[in-house]
């Protein structure tokens, strides 16, 4: 099966299971999700949105985390990890947002790539979610786990991943495709111990095959 057959099976499956995915962070604003995408890194978005339902009390727009003191917003932030380095970040790109953008979110790959903080995977959530605007694919741990053990890929180099999955992927279903995966990856596909037996899409999955043939030898 090529990986575009395995795509054509398995996409379907999942748009049935999930139907019209959103992100599961919080917020209202473009601004308000560029910083939650920041803070996400190597943090999940519950405790992200733990975080940012106080910060965004406080914070309403770039001008306020512009002029805020960094130990101040690290106290916010703080349970994130990486806390000196995203204190930063989110400071130095709110201002650059007021400097550059007159304060508001830029909509170009460039433009936000440009902005402390905000590499690749960010710029999709912000484009994708507020814009709906596919300049490429959203590659976290969840999509990268479920991407290499469904096997549409062999990498673990998130810029590798995104390139490979864009050769076979439509780009209508760029967006989707992440979105189903990071809700799939929680629900079945979980890291240590996936749900295999229960998984909708086990018929088509490489990590399955490959563990049942395994578990039949030892029988």
């Amino acid at each position: 099966m090529t990986k575009k057959e395995r795509f054509n099976k398995v996409f379907p499956i999942l748009e049935i299971k999930f139907e019209k995915p959103i992100t599961a962070l919080d917020y209202k604003t473009p601004y308000q999700l560029l910083i939650a995408v920041i803070l996400s890194a190597q943090c999940t978005d519950v405790r992200v949105n733990i975080v940012t339902k106080e910060l965004f009390k406080v914070v309403n727009g770039p001008e306020d985390l512009a002029n805020m003191d960094l130990k101040e917003i690290e106290k916010y932030i703080r349970s994130t990890g990486f806390y000196n380095n995203k204190s930063k970040n989110i400071k130095l790109c709110s201002q650059q947002l007021i400097e550059r953008h007159n304060g508001e979110v830029p909509n170009t790959m460039e433009e936000l790539r440009a902005l402390a903080g905000v590499g690749r995977k960010t710029a999709n959530v912000v484009l994708g979610d507020v814009w709906n605007i596919r300049e490429g694919i959203v590659v976290d741990t969840h999509v990268k786990r479920l991407s290499n053990r469904i096997g549409f890929v062999n990498s673990d180099n998130p810029e590798i991943i995104e390139k490979e999955l864009m050769k076979f992927i439509p780009k209508k279903y760029w967006f989707e495709y992440s979105h189903y995966l990071i809700l799939h990856g929680r629900d079945k596909c979980i890291a240590r111990k996936p749900k295999c037996d229960l998984c909708e899409i086990k018929e088509y999955c490489k990590y399955y095959e490959i563990n049942m043939k395994k578990n039949k030898e030892k029988k």
